[in-house]
């Protein structure tokens, strides 16, 4: 099995392989390559959809030579705390971004989110955000003011008075409420409609039954989390017969799902 990076022609076999339609593991053994190497090479350079052979290859060799210039001559450099590898470290860096970018994520808004979410801490301030993202603080500003109103990052004072950027246990949680409260909107709104064109019209039908859909949508994601929501506060089991007793989700009070107008 050939080791190393990818070379350009894999990466055209590759941009072949997903126009075709074809898996990551059918593409995989075409090139007898892993199929963990052929999925993180198309996640962190734009996902199936927007895979490019050449902007890939130029992406790689961009990356290679940033790390050879920021690597310290001497010595192998030290790896992080927990014995993380800082190599395997900034490649997920790039997977998770990428991913984040392909749901609608504007880039700088991701990076932040990655690198608050690849902290213990789980929180920084904004000068850390600078330092780690090698940005302007203005940028780290713009993002932090998207993700609060999207309900995945808060603010809070540390002891020192410090501004700090928290993505806490129940961020998630929060954000699908928000999402949820949204998608309401919407379908307040398109009943709306139905009384302006006239219910019995096709363009009135079609926003009657935007609505019940999206109502549907909403109060299921509604509860959803609040079902979900106990397993944020859990520490996962470590084998797959192991389930911490106070991970069962609760039921939402009172949660109910129509779809009727």
């Amino acid at each position: 099995m050939p080791g190393g990076r990818l070379t350009q022609r894999e990466r055209q076999q590759i941009a072949l392989g997903l126009a075709d339609g074809l898996a990551y593991a059918e593409i995989a053994r075409s090139l007898d390559r892993p199929t963990s190497t052929v999925t993180r090479e198309v996640m962190r350079n734009g996902g199936p959809t927007a895979y490019r052979a050449d902007l890939a290859h130029h992406a790689t060799e961009r990356r290679a030579r940033r790390r050879k210039q920021a690597s310290p001559r001497g010595p192998r450099q030290v790896p992080l705390e927990h014995g993380r590898d800082p190599e395997a470290m900034r490649e997920y860096e790039d997977l998770f971004t990428t991913v984040l970018i392909q749901t609608g994520t504007p880039k700088m808004m991701a990076r932040v989110m990655t690198c608050l979410y690849m902290t213990d801490a789980g929180s920084l301030t904004a000068a850390d955000l600078v330092r780690r993202l090698q940005v302007s603080p203005a940028s780290i500003s713009k993002a932090i003011a998207f993700l609060e109103e999207q309900g995945l990052v808060r603010r809070e004072r540390d002891d020192r008075r410090r501004e700090r950027y928290v993505v806490d246990d129940d961020v998630w949680y929060q954000s699908m409420i928000a999402s949820a409260q949204a998608t309401t909107r919407l379908a307040e709104t398109a009943r709306q409609g139905v009384h302006v064109l006239g219910q019995t019209t096709p363009a009135g039908t079609r926003l009657q039954n935007i609505a019940r859909f999206v109502d549907f949508v909403s109060e299921s994601i509604t509860r959803a989390a609040e079902q979900a929501r106990a397993i944020l506060h859990t520490t996962p089991p470590t084998t797959e017969d192991q389930t911490p007793p106070d991970a069962t989700p609760q039921k939402a009070p009172g949660a109910t799902a129509s779809l009727t107008p």
